[in-house]
């Protein structure tokens, strides 16, 4: 039988699913969004102060769940409950804000309308995963979240570009390569995401895409991190409102790096040819 055949026939894998771990999931996003909650209120005009408060209620609220989080081995009944909710409800503090900066109805602050809607889009996908914690098939899984976390990151490397100061030619330079690299990959994450819906046995391409996807995210969690070690020494001329902002984005960087060491062998052994037809599908 030909490798082909034993990679498409493999009782394995006619139905692997690797199970995302629900609670950690849950830990890590409250987290952000917490941050996301600080972010905008550092954000806002001094005379919004209704804003103000209603984001110093998210901080509080999400804080008070990850404690909650902390305490318990399963995510479930009035925890799973409440989070949704909060969830739920800081998708429409964002998406509020955000519908009143185009309509040129609140002063902006510092928080673009870029931002608010990357955000806004991060709490819908925590939201995704409270409800459907388990992905479909590890090659759709994979490239879903390719091109999830390919937009995120070269958002990161735009809202970086834009709060660096002017002198910082180096740091900007940089940053605006990495910004190509990053749009050329979720241009191609996409194609590759739509020639996907054929359902092909076999995508190899994919495979090695995911390869250089992680080697070119590697590069960009170093940068994250120097930026943020600049900014923890006061060796950074910016307007970000705190170096949590660029530990923040290296963490998701870190996270999108492991969400691909999860998918990728089983991917590789679920529909490639490249030789893993001896790993079991979804190890735990």
């Amino acid at each position: 039988m030909s490798q082909i055949d034993k990679t498409e026939n493999s009782p394995q894998c006619q139905d692997c699913v690797c199970e995302f771990n629900r609670l950690e999931e849950a830990r890590f996003w409250s987290r952000i969004m917490q941050e996301h909650a600080l972010f905008i209120k550092l954000g806002l005009p001094a005379d919004q102060i209704k804003f103000i408060k209603e984001a110093q209620d998210f901080i509080e609220r999400f804080m008070e769940l990850r404690n909650r989080l902390a305490r318990v081995s399963k995510l479930e009944g009035d925890l799973l409950r409440d989070l949704k909710q909060a969830v739920r409800d800081i998708i429409e503090f964002k998406a509020k804000l955000l519908r009143l900066l185009i309509q040129c109805k609140v002063e902006p602050g510092s928080n673009y309308p870029l931002l608010l809607d990357h955000i806004r889009r991060e709490a819908m996908h925590f939201l995704d995963l409270l409800h459907k914690p388990v992905p479909e098939d590890p090659l759709f899984a994979l490239l879903q979240e390719e091109v999830f976390w390919l937009r995120i990151m070269k958002e990161h490397i735009e809202f970086i570009i834009h709060l660096l100061d002017p002198s910082e030619r180096e740091l900007i330079k940089q940053a605006k390569e990495f910004r190509k690299t990053f749009s050329r990959l979720l241009e191609t994450a996409r194609d590759l995401e739509s020639m996907n819906e054929t359902m092909p046995k076999n995508f190899n391409t994919v495979i090695r895409f995911t390869e250089n996807v992680i080697a070119n995210t590697m590069e960009l969690r170093d940068f994250k991190a120097t930026a943020f070690e600049l900014a923890s020494l006061c060796e950074i001329l910016s307007i970000i409102s705190t170096p949590l902002l660029l530990d923040h984005v290296r963490r998701e960087a870190d996270k999108f790096l492991d969400e691909l060491e999860v998918l990728l062998p089983e991917a590789r052994k679920c529909h490639s040819t490249l030789g893993m037809e001896n790993l079991p599908c979804c190890q735990d």
